[in-house]
Order: C-alpha cells, then structure tokens, then sequence
C-alpha cells in the first residue's frame, strides 16, 4: 500500500462506537444486547457497537450501528463518554466513544446484524463482554440525571399515552414510587401534556385521560431553564 503523505510512522489505537439502546415496556427499562459470534468473547452478551469507519463520524458510525442492529435510521443518539483503559480489548489497542439512544420497542425490528439480539432488563443483565457492564452502568447514570431536564417519553412512550403509563417510565429509571396525585398535578402544572382525546361525559374516572406531548411548550419552558425536582 502506497504510503500517504504525512501520514505518522507510529502506532495508532483503532476506534470504535458501542451505543446503549434503552426502551420501555411499560413497566421496566429495557437495554438491547448482541450476542458475539466471533472472538474474543465468543458466546457473549454485548452492546450493538463497531469500528469507526474512514469515512465517518464518530456520531456517524453509532447510527450506522444502530441501524444495522435495529433499523432504526432517524433515532437520535447522544455521546456521553470515552473509554479508553488500555487493556479493554484483547485483540488490540481500542478507545471506544459511547453513545446512548431511546426508542420504541413497537419500532424496533432486528436487522441483517442483529440476529441474536435481544431485549433485557437492567435487573436481568447477563455478564457483559469486554467492559461493556461499566459502560451500561454509566449510560444507566446519565440516564437518570437527563430525566430531570428533558420529558424523555417523548422517545420512550407512545405517542399517545395514559398519566399511569408516564408514571411507570419515571418509577423505572429512578427507581423509587412517588404519590399518584402529586406525580399527576406536577405534571400537568408543568404544561407539556396536552389531552389527545376529550374525555366523554359519563366515563368513570377509574378511565385514565390520554395524553400526547407538547413539544413547543417544553421547548418554551427548557428555554427558560427547566429542571423536574421530585
């Protein structure tokens, strides 16, 4: 191979993306795992992740992964760290940059790479192929910390939804139960809910109200410097 100019004569890590996949069942959170089928770590459980092509971004390269796993081609994917240990992967030096991503499982159908992946919950996790387990921890983390800023059902629920569902999401990433009543009023004080369908006259109350999201009003209210405290 002809040698590029400027091109260093010393050795350079390989780079690649892996991306945590989160979705919701309506009671807990899900992560999306690949099963590897070559070495190193044959047999195990990973996440959707490859190398950095020439060509790509880093973004880039986490989005062709996610479609390839998922088919999933306009689902946003957000860059939380860098891992960079240097013994990470057996075969070579490897800086992999993390990146995380919300999707429907309604909307998620295995593709061409995918044909041993599977949905499991964070309370299920099966030991996790190179330091994929401490990635996924921090995911989880900030995973919790954006909940407080962004109304993250947009990605996760429906596009119609019941109070009931919206509730469950934000008991299933915090981990804590918080009162009916006072979870209900603090979230139709903030605005960003508005009624998908008016609620006939003579149905029981024990019928919840469907909701969709308002996104100008929470475009509105982040502007102004949102933030959930519960």
């Amino acid at each position: 191979m002809e040698e590029k100019k400027y091109c260093y004569r010393y050795p350079h890590p390989a780079v690649t993306t892996d991306c945590v996949i989160f979705g919701f069942d309506g009671v807990s959170i899900k992560v999306l795992l690949v099963q590897r089928g070559i070495d190193p770590h044959k047999g195990k459980w990973a996440l959707p992740g490859g190398f950095l092509k020439m060509d790509e971004t880093a973004e880039e390269c986490a989005r062709r992964e996610l479609c390839e796993e998922t088919r999933l081609q306009s689902t946003t994917v957000e860059q939380f760290h860098t891992f960079t240990s240097v013994d990470r992967d057996p075969r070579e030096r490897v800086i992999t940059i993390a990146h995380y991503a919300l999707v429907r499982l309604s909307e998620v159908r295995g593709g061409d790479d995918a044909a041993k992946a599977e949905w499991f919950s964070l309370d299920e996790i099966p030991c996790l192929a190179f330091d994929h387990d401490r990635i996924l921890r921090m995911a989880t983390a900030r995973l919790k910390e954006r909940i407080c800023f962004e109304p993250i059902g947009f990605e996760l629920l429906p596009e119609i939804f019941t109070m009931p569902e919206l509730q469950n999401l934000y008991e299933a990433i915090l981990e804590v139960k918080f009162d009916r009543r006072n979870f209900y009023n603090k979230m139709l004080k903030l605005g960003i809910l508005t009624e998908a369908e008016e609620r006939p006259k003579n149905a029981s109350r024990r019928i919840p109200c469907k909701y969709r999201f308002n996104a100008a009003k929470y475009k509105e209210l982040k502007q102004k410097g949102f933030r959930l405290e519960f």
